[in-house]
């Protein structure tokens, strides 16, 4: 049983999270379950991450991997159809396409096809000016001495 969520009470009383309460919409509606083909997610160090894919059967040229901001997208078509008599097809070679939520300021740093296996290594990078930094405070300095202005009386009124 699923339970879809209503987030449009929070669009109302937020600013600013439109891109966590887009990605909660997301993630809670219903898609087919697809689990083809069979993949890892491992994080190989602080900032970095690998998938590693089962992709038996394809070649270099029948992948794609595409990142489009913050999808990650690995598509692969098999280029002709094995017209061949089979007694048993247990090899799928059925196209697929494979999309990863990633989170921001990760990128792809390469991918390489071995033995069937399709690694894909990824690294979050935070920009310079996102990153913490420590701010000097300077010593105040001294203001210059003023001397009391001096009000001066008028005339008074006879």
């Amino acid at each position: 049983m699923r339970t879809t969520f209503d987030f449009s009470p929070l669009y109302r009383s937020s600013i600013g999270f439109d891109r966590m309460l887009n990605a909660l919409e997301a993630a809670s509606r219903v898609e087919t379950v697809d689990n083809w083909p069979p993949y890892d997610i491992a994080r190989t160090g602080g900032d970095d991450y690998r998938i590693t894919m089962a992709v038996a059967g394809f070649s270099p040229d029948e992948l794609a991997i595409t990142q489009e901001r913050t999808v990650l997208t690995v598509t692969g078509r098999k280029a002709g159809e094995d017209k061949g008599e089979y007694l048993h097809r247990g090899i799928a070679e059925r196209s697929f396409r494979r999309r990863f939520q990633l989170a921001d300021h990760v990128r792809v740093t390469g991918a390489e096809l071995l033995n069937g296996l399709l690694t894909i290594d990824l690294r979050r990078e935070i920009p310079q000016e996102m990153k913490p930094r420590r701010i000097e405070i300077a010593p105040a300095k001294a203001l210059p001495k003023s001397q009391p202005q001096q009000v001066e009386t008028g005339k008074q009124a006879a």
